[in-house]
């Protein structure tokens, strides 16, 4: 699902096609909503992707109701699936990895098969307790009474899936009629927004944006669905004569991927100008650092070590732009604030990262949050190194210092450049020779400045003292951004997995820090 989510999102018709077979695949749209809003967060994939995939899950809902009404409802399925609920047990108690993640699946629809028998009993006995020929039929208004009772089952339940299921169960039993059941239908397509709504609440602005899309979706299909559902009925009733299509249950879910379907049409041309909508609706705010992350992410460790390396790939980048500035010269009064903003978000990926709960066999996300925690460490020195500088109101663009602007301009070039196409590893040679270089150009320029001075006067020495000191800032620098882009290659996942194949260690410190 993973996979499918973010590398066939490219135009709106492939978002569309993942996201309607990703949910047909998990049979729930809200998982893949869920799932969805996290890649968003972690900047996996675009929110205009997301808004086909949305589209997508939602159609991918309605392969439920055709399950149950073709094979659910019209097969005995409950006594032969309690094998494969128990193989599935079995497999999930003795297997590993994929084949354990099987058992759970083979375990799963066993269940939901044997819930359907369940509900076909449980219906009769419901029947004689509440009066469902009660709920208002015939009418505009009843229609929507009966579909916001189809939106509390839903938000109840809290799956549609669960809600469409128990609809056609009712159905079927004859316990409600087709237009009751059509209308509570509708409603459990708006319903299944809410999960999102609750998943988001105190998230990112993409978390809220994403959420937002669905539920404007969910409810202009559904509210079309209502106003023209007297054409739809009629649609139905002219497939039941000429097209053969059974009446009742098959016709229900015929009904439902029939509205979702005109909300298709009509939205996914769109859906460009969609995103930019919900956009405007809810516009960027605060530090775009941490609007990566988001704490829905830590129930997807891998999706949350995803996150929390590309906002350390910002933090990296913001404070490189500012060393440049800095090496050339240009005004350190607005780096003061900038460089005291700095702190909190990198305390905010710090909290972050120590809060996602990795599998205790799963060596290759340990691998990458150590690396990311040593990348946060030196980011936080380098921090302090570029305020001392601030503090000191220090010119580097100086003759004193060109040996080093030249190189620390080429390491800044080199990190900047491997952060913005997120692939540092094919520079980490050239930007570890810029580190040694500038570390023994630094520690000969400090003893030649030391013996120069060694007869001067006492101003004179302390102009030397202030040379040895940058010089021996420029070093640490250099060494931080070498050490910052190399854990933050280790962080990425592909190469985590490389690096905890070879066993490899951290790299020796050029000089202590």
């Amino acid at each position: 699902m993973k996979h499918a989510l973010a590398h066939f999102t490219g135009t709106p018709t492939k978002a569309f096609v993942s996201g309607t077979l990703a949910t047909i695949a998990v049979q729930s749209s809200t998982a893949t909503t869920v799932t969805l809003i996290g890649f968003v967060s972690a900047g996996l994939i675009s929110f205009s992707q997301a808004i086909g995939v949305l589209i997508g899950a939602s159609l991918g809902n309605t392969a439920t109701g055709w399950i149950v009404a073709t094979l659910g409802l019209k097969v005995n399925l409950g006594f032969h699936t309690l094998p494969l609920i128990g193989i599935g047990a079995l497999v999930k108690l003795l297997a590993k990895g994929r084949l354990a993640d099987l058992g759970i699946a083979m375990t799963g629809f066993g269940l939901m098969f044997l819930g359907l028998e369940i509900l076909q009993h449980g219906m009769h006995g419901a029947a004689q307790v509440f009066d469902f020929t009660s709920l208002p039929s015939g009418g505009f208004w009843a229609t929507v009474i009966t579909m916001l009772v189809g939106l509390a089952l839903t938000a109840i339940l809290q799956s549609s899936t669960a809600a469409i299921a128990t609809t056609l169960t009712a159905l079927h039993a004859q316990v409600i009629n087709f237009d009751q059941a059509a209308a509570v239908v509708v409603g459990a397509a708006i319903g299944t927004t809410l999960t999102g709504i609750v998943v988001t609440a105190g998230g990112t602005i993409h978390a809220r944006r994403t959420a937002l899309a669905y539920v404007l979706f969910n409810t202009a299909t559904g509210t079309i669905a209502i106003v023209l559902l007297p054409a739809f009925l009629r649609i139905i009733a002219m497939l039941e004569v000429r097209a053969g299509l059974d009446a009742g249950t098959t016709s229900l879910a015929a009904f439902h991927t029939m509205f979702i379907s005109v909300g298709v049409l009509l939205f996914l041309p769109f859906a460009a100008q969609f995103s930019r909508l919900i956009e405007r609706i809810l516009p960027a705010h605060g530090e775009a650092t941490t609007q990566l992350l988001d704490a829905s992410l830590l129930a997807i460790p891998a999706v949350a070590l995803e996150a929390s390396q590309r906002a350390l790939e910002q933090a990296m980048s913001g404070l490189l732009n500012m060393f440049e500035e800095m090496l050339l010269g240009q005004s350190t009064t607005t780096h003061k604030g900038r460089l005291q903003a700095a702190i909190l978000p990198l305390d905010d990926i710090y909290s972050f990262v120590t809060r996602i709960e990795l599998p205790a066999a799963d060596t290759i996300p340990a691998a990458q949050r150590v690396a990311q925690l040593h990348a946060i460490d030196h980011l936080i020195r380098f921090r302090g190194r570029l305020s001392e500088l601030a503090q000191a109101r220090v010119v580097l663009a100086t003759s004193d210092y060109l040996w080093a602007l030249k190189s620390s301009q080429e390491m800044i070039q080199l990190a900047r450049r491997g952060v913005e196409r997120r692939g540092i590893e094919g520079d980490l040679e050239s930007i570890e020779s810029h580190a040694r270089f500038l570390s023994a150009r630094s520690l000969e320029m400090r003893h030649a400045a030391l013996q120069e001075g060694e007869a001067s006067s006492e101003g004179a020495a302390r102009i030397t003292l202030q040379l040895t000191d940058n010089f021996r800032w420029i070093e640490r620098n250099a060494n931080h951004i070498w050490r910052i882009c190399h854990y933050l290659n280790q962080g990425c996942s592909r190469r985590a997995q490389r690096t905890d194949a070879k066993q490899s260690s951290a790299p020796d410190e050029v000089v202590a820090t």
